[in-house]
């Protein structure tokens, strides 16, 4: 299959009709504002051979990055954090399941993930053993007056 033939395929618009806000976590943004500095520097680097995308990851001539490196980097950044072995996919189901422990109600989950069903947005999260914990000392509490 010819290059541009795949990258055509990264860069389709999302599922969806409407447009997704994104919001970032101030910290997140922060970074991103220095990566887009030195993503300028790039860009003046690569000066005519730079291909403009407006993507905020890139080659360094601006291209889009190729499948098979972008997950050769997250296994490394697995294998560097000492964390199992994971889809990148499977990054989202670990951010909803940590809005939802951080207490965000579900809609807002929702909303944040980019899905048009709150049953997506549930198969999504999984409960963890600390909510498991504290539903079961909310009950001790209600039932037996327990703390």
């Amino acid at each position: 299959m010819p290059e541009a033939h795949r990258r055509r395929a990264d860069l389709r618009q999302r599922k969806g009709k409407s447009k997704l806000t994104l919001q970032y976590p101030p910290a997140l943004l922060a970074l991103l504002r220095i990566h887009k500095k030195l993503q300028a520097a790039e860009r003046l680097k690569a000066g005519d051979k730079w291909t403009d995308h407006d993507l905020v990851f890139t080659t360094q001539l601006g291209g889009p990055i190729e499948r098979t490196e972008d997950w050769k980097q997250w296994k490394s950044i697995l294998k560097q954090a000492g964390v199992r072995d994971a889809r990148v996919h499977d990054a989202r189901h670990t951010a909803a399941t940590l809005l939802i422990e951080q207490g965000v109600h579900i809609r807002v989950a929702q909303e944040i993930l980019g899905h048009t069903r709150v049953t997506t947005t549930e198969r999504y999260t999984h409960v963890a053993t600390l909510q498991m914990k504290d539903a079961s000392n909310r009950m001790d509490q209600a039932l037996w007056g327990q703390p």
